[in-house]
């Protein structure tokens, strides 16, 4: 059964942008609009477990505080969701771990402070799996997040739990972020819009500038392009790297008629779901009708490449393993961590005299990745070469060589976007025969998210998507 938290009240079936605007307008207020996705995640949550702690009080304060035209920001009084790997002043920051502290932060985040110059408003934190390891988000520590298009899925990982609530109607915008997938996975999962922008377009950890490849990027999943194009927009007053091209005002499709890459093909080994084969040629066939040119390719992605991710994958897990008291404080507890961050470690370990050569391998796939740009504008893939799989497919207590193959297999399409540092979205194209999403992932050369928010605008009016039914959890 479907779970939905769309009910009669001031949100409706709204997007931020039309949640802003009236509240600016002064249709509503933004405590009313806060209130009432109090209200709707208290309805569902019990059911989809998306968030791990709230801050409705002083969300419900903040939102008093605006002025009753609003702020000027464009999500003045939104409210929304922060995902639990990303600092809010007065509440912990767990990374989905029971080894973390449960001690509040100080203070916000550098990515939070930009987040919240939106205007938009954090009414608690989302869920993840361990430190986002993972493509599913199903921490040993708490309840598994449950898909709001069928509970016994997957939403993805790691940011589960604002696509869960994003899907559900409790909040149209949250915090996600992605190290290899991270926010186009749920985005895919849920059926949801999901963007990872360019190494450097938003501000990240202070820890992943640090990292021999920085692979993270902060960004948000929401049920509109509109409103994803509109916090791109908006950040950018805040955040603006000298380094990329402005994202600037999106509004619609662009008038440019692409060269866009089709691949299909999995990336590594067998081949990927017919289902998901047949919806990504349906997309290339509908860019084809509205004038773009696509043609075949063969992404530069090989076993080699996948096993050098993977080792740097580990090597973060090993990090969080045995630097935790440096990252996370004296009360760090390495004795409660899952069996997949420790096998992770012990794998990193094990093969630790390999890691200078594959960063230096990586770093050349980066420059090889981009360098198919020169004759495309962007490339079209599957997200996942499945639709979402059921919960405990991808479960953090599984045997390490099982959980390995079947998370290579799975996701194979996104990381190469992390190591190259180049932008790519989800769009939420088509529907399993099971009624489940599957997401469609364009990518596109360095600096060019405006690219795919314009292709991402095309297809949402060519291919208009869905949201589960109105109807009450049980």
């Amino acid at each position: 059964m479907q779970v939905s938290a769309h009910t009669n009240d001031v949100l409706g079936e709204l997007d931020a942008v039309s949640i802003g605007r009236g509240i600016s307008a002064g249709d509503f207020t933004a405590q009313e609009a806060v209130s009432a996705a109090i209200a709707r995640l208290q309805s569902v949550d019990p059911v989809l477990h998306g968030m791990v702690c709230e801050r409705f009080e002083l969300a419900l304060a903040e939102a008093a505080g605006l002025p009753a035209s609003g702020s000027g920001a464009p999500f003045a009084g939104v409210p929304s969701l922060i995902k639990d790997n990303t600092d809010v002043a007065g509440l912990p920051t767990r990374q989905g771990s029971a080894g973390t502290s449960p001690e509040p932060m100080a203070e916000d985040g550098d990515f939070t402070r930009t987040f919240r110059a939106t205007g938009l408003i954090p009414i608690g934190k989302s869920s993840l799996p361990e430190f986002g390891l993972t493509a599913t988000t199903e921490p040993l520590s708490r309840p598994a997040t449950r898909n709001p298009w069928n509970p016994a899925y997957s939403t993805g990982g790691s940011s589960g739990g604002s696509a869960a609530l994003v899907a559900a109607g409790v909040v149209p915008i949250a915090h996600a972020n992605d190290g290899g997938g991270s926010i186009r996975i749920p985005a895919a999962c849920c059926g949801l819009v999901g963007l990872k922008p360019s190494r450097g377009r938003l501000p990240t950890m202070a820890v992943a500038d640090k990292m021999p490849i920085n692979i993270l990027a902060e960004g948000v999943v929401t049920r509109s392009v509109a409103d994803t194009a509109a916090f791109y927009a908006a950040a950018e007053r805040h955040h603006a790297p000298a380094s990329l091209m402005p994202v600037g005002s999106v509004t619609g499709p662009g008038e440019r008629r692409l060269r866009i890459g089709l691949c299909v093909g999995h990336p590594l080994a067998g081949a990927c779901d017919p289902e998901v084969v047949a919806q990504v040629e349906q997309v290339a066939r509908q860019c084809e009708a509205l004038g773009h040119v696509v043609q075949p390719i063969a992404l530069p992605v090989d076993r080699q490449m996948a096993d050098d991710f993977f080792l740097y994958w580990a090597r973060l897990a090993a990090a969080m393993n045995y630097l935790g008291k440096v990252a996370f404080g004296r009360d760090f507890d390495r004795r409660q961590l899952e069996p997949l961050t420790t096998h992770l470690s012990k794998h990193y370990l094990w093969r630790c005299w390999r890691s200078p050569m594959a960063i230096r391998r990586l770093r050349q796939f980066a420059v090889n990745y981009q360098a198919m740009f020169a004759e495309l504008d962007l490339v079209l893939t599957p997200v996942l070469a499945t639709p979402p799989v059921e919960l405990g497919y991808l479960d953090p207590a599984l045997d390490f060589a099982t959980a390995l193959e079947r998370l290579s297999r799975y996701a194979a399409f996104t990381p190469p976007q992390n190591v190259a540092g180049t932008p790519a979205i989800s769009l939420p194209l088509g529907r399993s025969s099971a009624g489940l999403p599957i997401g469609v992932q364009f990518a596109a050369g360095m600096g060019q998210e405006r690219r795919l928010l314009e292709i991402a605008f095309e297809m949402e009016q060519a291919m208009p998507w869905t949201f589960p039914a109105a109807q009450p959890a049980a």
